[in-house]
């Protein structure tokens, strides 16, 4: 059978929250899904047919439009995947790999339960490599690299061998201002960790991919870090938004009832300019504490105002 040509590729991230996360009031019980199979085998069911009918990349955030008969996404990033649960596991493994997707699945440290995982379509990608990140804090967070060559013929020119570095994560929630620097780090980490890879390897610079839920806006602090680095959204690129919309669009709605845009496909051209990471870091985190002391010293005024 001959390959299709492949003119481009989609790529879509999904926070499928965890059942052992979702909160229920079930025959007035407080629970999780987790405690109700036929609740979250239910949900998850639905999940796998949105990710893998006809139209699902023409509604997710997408890198490409894909012209091919087969829409379904080329790579697909989930994050809080219930790693714990074998039967879950097995479904979203049996189900991807029957779609013809190559399946990798990493837990967060110490037992907590959910992870990430990372699918790539086999007529899109081949695996180079894969590497896990452990990031060993106290959120117990992690993230995936998958290093991959796009199938040719990809392009006109079927000599070319492009290859690719895709990135998976979600980032800690910031429960209060002391997490900010915390999830910087958390960035710097992967950015530290992909660039050692490419040196490690002796690789030329690659485009690079970072999926995942983020848990911070456009106006945060790890946005800006990112697009320091020469980092764009691809979403505000589709929809020819800047770095001053943040209000107009969300991607979920959190744990605590708000909706927001947190959940980012980032794209990094490597010919494009960017900072030293180092240099970068140093940027962000001395921004991160000049705002912090501007709060401090407004605090006194504050609270004289609120005295008065």
């Amino acid at each position: 059978m001959a390959k299709r040509r492949v003119s481009s590729f989609t790529c879509t991230t999904f926070n499928i929250l965890a059942p052992i996360y979702k909160r229920l009031i079930h025959e007035d019980h407080a629970c999780r899904e987790s405690e109700i199979k036929a609740f979250w085998l239910a949900r998850n069911q639905r999940i796998l047919d949105l990710l893998l009918s006809p139209s699902s990349s023409s509604s997710s955030s997408s890198s490409s439009h894909n012209n091919n008969n087969n829409n379904n996404s080329s790579i697909i990033c989930l994050q809080e995947f219930w790693v714990g649960n074998e039967e879950l596991v097995n479904l979203y493994h049996t189900r991807l790999a029957a779609a013809g997707y190559i399946i990798f699945n990493l837990a967060r440290t110490n037992n907590r339960g959910d992870g990430l995982l990372t699918a790539v379509h086999k007529d899109y990608f081949q695996v180079i490599d894969h590497r896990d990140f452990l990031f060993n804090d106290f959120g117990d967070r992690v993230a995936q690299l998958l290093h991959v060559q796009l199938i040719p013929p990809f392009t006109n020119n079927n000599n070319l061998s492009q290859q690719i570095l895709i990135v998976n994560t979600h980032l800690l929630f910031p429960h209060d201002s002391s997490m900010c620097l915390e999830r910087l780090r958390q960035v710097y980490k992967i950015l530290q960790s992909v660039e050692a890879y490419q040196k490690e390897n002796n690789l030329t610079p690659l485009p690079i991919i970072l999926c995942g839920d983020w848990n911070g806006s456009k106006r945060g602090h790890v946005y800006k870090f990112l697009r320091s680095q020469g980092f764009v959204s691809s979403y505000d690129t589709a929809h020819h938004y800047t770095d001053a919309d943040a209000h107009k669009w969300v991607s979920h709605r959190n744990h605590r009832g708000n909706i927001c845009g947190v959940d980012f496909i980032w794209l990094l051209n490597p010919n494009k300019y960017r900072k030293v990471l180092k240099t970068s870091w140093s940027d962000a985190v001395f921004g991160l504490f000049k705002v912090h002391n501007f709060l401090f010293k407004l605090l006194p005024r504050l609270s004289f105002v609120i005295g008065d």
